[in-house]
Order: structure tokens, then C-alpha cells, then sequence
């Protein structure tokens, strides 16, 4: 996406937040190049649903290859025609590509002065997308840094009515092996923003 940068303190947290959905934007949106399949090896997790997915990724992530992972990548999400998983917003809330939840995002990116890069096709619902945009509204890569509620509201109509059920479907597609992995980071990293948002003021997530 394309953004316009906003220099402000960002709280620890914050930052974390927005670098864990950098991370999985950046292996959603195109297959990791060695470097980045490097970096996942060399992660460390811990016993919660997040860590032990962390941990799962990087065993995995070293017994792999950049090629491997390509092939993987292709089957999943292009194919011949379609990969075995269509990663939209409209697809998943409506069965359709390029349905209503499409043009409301759009709808919402003008208004917060976001715009889909040049060099970019895919349509914005994509999940790799709107996880890079979370991670541009906190930071504030696009104007000043989202407030929380802006935040949630932005993740309750964008991301949290079908990522979770994405990422279950990454889990479980017959073509994943590092990205099995990849599902179950992004099914409890989106499970723990769901809550969270959830306990924020201004009543319960939609």
C-alpha cells in the first residue's frame, strides 16, 4: 500500500502488534525469499497458542527450502487458473470476488488516505493486504497513528468477520506444510486482536 509517513511515538506493544502483522503480510503476499525464510528458522516461541505456533513455523522453516516453500505458495493461492485458497474479504463474507466488502474497503482507505500502490493488481481485500494496512494504521504509515477504536474498527469490518476461518483453512489446505504453520500463527495472532479489541471501550467487537 501506499502511504504517507507520520513521525510519533508508537508504544512497545503497539509496535510489536504492527510487526507481527508486517511478518505475515510479507509471507502471505508473495513467497519468502531466503532471507525472510532465514529469519522465521531462527524465531523462538513459548506455550501459548501464538508461541507454539511461532515454534512450529521456525522448526519448520529450517527443514525447508525457498523453493520449496515457492511451490507451496503457487499451489496455494495461484495454480493453474486459482490456487486451492481465494484469500479475500468478499470471497470469504460472500462466496464472490469483488463483491460489496471490496468497495466499502475501499471506501474506508480514501477516507483514511490509503491507496493501492502501482505496482500492486491484486484486488485490496487480499489478506496480505489489509494486514499490511493494520500495521499502517498503527504505526501511521498513512496519516497520524490510528487511535484504538479506529483500530477496531478498521479490524472488525475488514479483518475479523473471516481471517480467522482463512487461516483455519490454511491449516488444514492439502498443499500447506510451511504454510500450516503460517495459518496457525495468523489464527491466534487474529484470535488475541479479537479479544483485545473486544475488551475496548465502546461496547463488544461486531
Amino acid at each position: 500500500m501506499a502511504a504517507m509517513a507520520a513521525q510519533t511515538e508508537i508504544f512497545p506493544e503497539d509496535r510489536l502488534r504492527a510487526d507481527l502483522y508486517d511478518f505475515l503480510a510479507a509471507l502471505l503476499s508473495a513467497p519468502p525469499p531466503p532471507e525472510l525464510l532465514r529469519k522465521c528458522a531462527a524465531l523462538s516461541g513459548d506455550d501459548t497458542p501464538l508461541g507454539r505456533g511461532i515454534g512450529a513455523l521456525a522448526r519448520v522453516a529450517q527443514g525447508t527450502s525457498a523453493r520449496a516453500v515457492e511451490s507451496e505458495f503457487n499451489a496455494l493461492f495461484v495454480g493453474l487458473g486459482r490456487g486451492e485458497l481465494l484469500p479475500y474479504a468478499s470471497y470469504y463474507m460472500t462466496g464472490f470476488l469483488n463483491e460489496k466488502p471490496l468497495a466499502q474497503l475501499r471506501q474506508d482507505m480514501a477516507a483514511r488516505g490509503i491507496r493501492r500502490a502501482d505496482t500492486v493488481f491484486e484486488p485490496e481485500d487480499n489478506i496480505a493486504s489489509l494486514l499490511e494496512m493494520m500495521a499502517g494504521l498503527i504505526l501511521g504509515r498513512f496519516r497520524a497513528p490510528a487511535g484504538l477504536e479506529d483500530q477496531k474498527a478498521f479490524f472488525n469490518k475488514h479483518i475479523g468477520p473471516w481471517a480467522a476461518h482463512m487461516f483455519e483453512d490454511l491449516e488444514g489446505a492439502k498443499a500447506s506444510v510451511f504454510y500450516a504453520t503460517v495459518g496457525a500463527v495468523g489464527h491466534a495472532f487474529i484470535e488475541i486482536e479479537r479479544e483485545a479489541f473486544r475488551m475496548t471501550t465502546g461496547g463488544p467487537s461486531a
